[in-house]
């Protein structure tokens, strides 16, 4: 069976379901190791990028703690990432109008060029996958959810024994 065909039987399900999620595994692995532009002249992981995304999403208006907290990371893997992206002329820190002792991070012109680059992927580039998730309703997008929230914590039980 190839790796788009779909299985039979029960069995073949399961085996094929274990030969997708370790295809998947595979390749974001490769993908999180190799750095690309992104409609700039600077090199950004996967992980940069998906920060700016957030920065940019929520309109600039997050702090390291936010950040954290939606990325589901710890503020000091925010607090290094921003600080390479500072380096890079991706972003910038200022004080938060609202509250002096925060700062928010914003975008600057080339970590906006970024962002819409990596939207503008997202929109035309990802094979579909965005409007599939879309039209796939919030059942089964849903059932997705949970199913990898199972796959996470059974993969950081791993990680720990």
């Amino acid at each position: 069976m190839n790796q788009n065909e779909r299985p039979g039987s029960a069995p073949d399900t399961l085996h094929a379901l274990h030969g997708q999620f370790i295809r998947v595994v595979e390749l974001y692995g490769e993908m999180e190791r190799t750095p690309r532009r992104f409609g700039t002249d600077t090199l950004m992981t996967n992980t940069q990028i998906h920060l700016i995304e957030v920065i940019g999403d929520f309109n600039e208006s997050l702090g390291v703690t936010e950040l954290a907290a939606r990325k589901g990371v710890t503020k000091g893997a925010v607090s290094q990432n921003v600080k390479k992206l500072k380096e890079r002329d991706l972003v910038y820190q200022e004080a938060d109008p609202d509250n002096q002792s925060r700062t928010i991070i914003k975008l600057t012109d080339k970590g906006r060029d970024a962002y819409r680059a990596h939207r503008e992927w997202h929109d035309t580039a990802d094979g579909g996958f965005r409007r599939f998730m879309e039209e796939a309703g919030e059942e089964k997008r849903m059932f997705l959810y949970d199913t990898l929230v199972k796959v996470a914590n059974f993969l950081e039980k791993l990680r720990e024994s």
